[in-house]
């Protein structure tokens, strides 16, 4: 082992075994990780990317799990081969992790100072007020703003940037010389990425750890990475310095994933009458104190919306979390209550009853954020897309499975799997299917709630290209919800920045990413990348 490198990983297998059948998902794999650098592992899900750095903490459900041949030489020893009481001095210790979800990571039923202090009595031996003092360090050390107020927090108390700050502080308890980060920034919005991608670099710096970054983010990757290695099907397919790969990727499957980014321009569908109108929307949520719980304030997630979208457009609605873009969509398709005028196809939903308003649910669908989450794991594909024939009584039984086999062609599934569930299915499918159950009812109006935010590029990309097909095709009409402003971009005719509940900027979508107006959304892009060009 050279003095240059912390970490060796040589002919690493991993096999997961199932009765008597072993499949292989990483197979025969090597690389360095050198003291004080940034190693990123990037390929799609499914590549073997976290199944590898799991292997370096001895983190695979074993004995499900067991390595046939390789080995991880750390300081000396052969990680894969130690005992578990020395191993497990190791884990939290000498080499960290950040999850990807800090939200499932977390204990909800512990407070901050509860979790990041069981850390240091595991390791340091740490009680009582020492233990706190260095808990409030390792807070105001990731940027958590007044630490001391957050102590007694629950994670659900917490943004989603405050979770990932406090999982970093944990990993950092006791400084150790390897952080594995396990897309650490997946879920945030493009603002909040940033700022934790310059926090773990400025702590890198100060720490003089190694950092190994698993992503399928290349944007993020080229930020920070020193050398990357490129995953595909459990093997390393290329491996170089961040700045020759980005310059003069060698390997197919590398230059694959670097053009996996959103491109291009909508469908220019000729511009029609106006679909959906929408005129000082407001949606307040009442603060209320005392025994008799008096309304003393309002949370106003929506104030004062307006615009007008044509047939056949797209509306891009972006802003960081909490900004009010989805409850903004929630509202126009009246599942919550809101004050303004909302008028689509010429009537006014906002003076119609719930039972009035059904028989208008089958011209406007949506399509959620999480297609595993929205689909319901005991029903077929079948079930799932004709749900909502069956609930408007649309055609006929044979009638019924006819537009269930077109809708799924339409979406570029075999409607021969139709009988299959969606776990057997895999994240860009279930995406899919998820559009056909919105499709099948033939409507006019599709609100789009994050649909491409967890998914890999390769497949956002086809995801992106489907619906511009979609819309040229049937001249559907798009509210599309997002803080992914490469997809954005690629979608959207109209655009409107929101930023606590007000719209800051909104107008053709083309000219406002090309010359940005507000303050607000030349920091969203500058975050996302794109480097905008700066208004006058």
């Amino acid at each position: 082992m050279t003095q240059d490198n912390l970490i060796e990983v040589r002919d690493l297998a991993v096999e997961f075994v199932t009765g008597d059948r072993a499949q292989r998902v990483v197979e025969g794999i090597s690389f360095d990780i050198k003291r004080g650098e940034t190693l990123a592992l990037v390929g799609e899900s499914g590549s073997g990317k976290s199944v590898t750095a799991h292997s370096i903490l001895r983190l695979l459900p074993y004995p499900l799990a067991r390595h046939p041949s390789g080995s991880i030489n750390y300081s000396g020893h052969d990680l894969l081969t130690l005992k578990e009481k020395t191993i497990r001095h190791i884990r939290g210790n000498r080499i960290a992790m950040i999850f990807q979800e800090p939200m499932t990571s977390l204990n909800p039923l512990h407070c901050i100072e509860k979790q990041i202090n069981e850390v240091l009595a595991i390791h340091k031996g740490l009680t009582g007020k020492v233990a706190t003092r260095r808990t409030l360090e390792l807070l105001e050390l990731v940027g958590i703003p007044e630490p001391q107020k957050r102590l007694k927090a629950l994670p659900h108390e917490l943004s989603g940037g405050q979770r990932q700050r406090v999982m970093i502080a944990m990993a950092l308890a006791n400084e150790p010389e390897l952080l594995i980060a396990d897309e650490p920034t997946t879920a945030l919005d493009v603002t909040v990425q940033l700022k934790i991608l310059e926090l773990l670099k400025e702590l890198q710096a100060r720490l003089g750890m190694a950092l190994l970054l698993i992503s399928h983010d290349l944007n993020l990757v080229r930020r920070i990475a020193h050398r990357v290695c490129v995953m595909q099907k459990g093997c390393i397919v290329e491996q170089a310095s961040c700045e020759e790969l980005f310059r003069a990727p060698q390997h197919p499957y590398t230059r694959e994933l670097l053009a996996a980014e959103p491109s291009g321009l909508p469908a220019a569908n000729e511009v029609g009458p106006a679909l959906l109108q929408v005129d000082n929307l407001k949606v307040w949520f009442p603060i209320k104190k005392g025994l008799l719980r008096h309304t003393v304030d309002h949370v106003k997630a929506v104030d004062g919306v307006h615009f007008s979208l044509p047939q056949g457009q797209t509306l891009g609605i972006v802003g960081e979390s909490g900004s009010g873009k989805s409850t903004l969509g929630l509202a126009i398709l009246r599942l919550i209550g809101s004050q303004g005028g909302i008028r689509f196809e010429g009537q006014q939903l906002d003076q119609l009853s719930q039972k009035q308003v059904r028989p208008l649910r089958r011209e406007m669908q949506v399509v959620f954020q999480d297609p595993f989450g929205s689909l319901s794991p005991r029903m077929s594909v079948s079930q799932i897309v004709g749900e909502g024939l069956r609930i408007h009584r649309i055609g006929t039984e044979a009638e019924q499975e006819q537009a269930i086999v077109d809708a799924l062609k339409e979406v570029g599934l075999d409607p021969a799997t139709r009988d299959r569930y969606p776990h057997e299915f895999s994240g860009g499918q279930r995406q899919r299917i998820a559009i056909a159950r919105a499709l099948v009812l033939k409507p006019r109006l599709i609100l789009l709630d994050e649909p491409t935010s967890a998914l890999d590029r390769t497949v956002q990309r086809q995801v992106v290209e489907l619906l511009r097909n979609l819309q040229l095709k049937y001249n559907l009409t798009y509210l599309f919800i997002s803080h992914d402003l490469a997809v954005v971009k690629a979608l959207s005719h109209q655009l409107m920045v929101i930023k606590h509940g007000q719209v800051v900027e909104q107008g053709d979508a083309r000219g406002i990413f090309a010359v940005p107006q507000h303050p607000y959304t030349r920091q969203l892009l500058e975050a996302a990348f794109l480097a905008p060009a700066s208004a006058e």
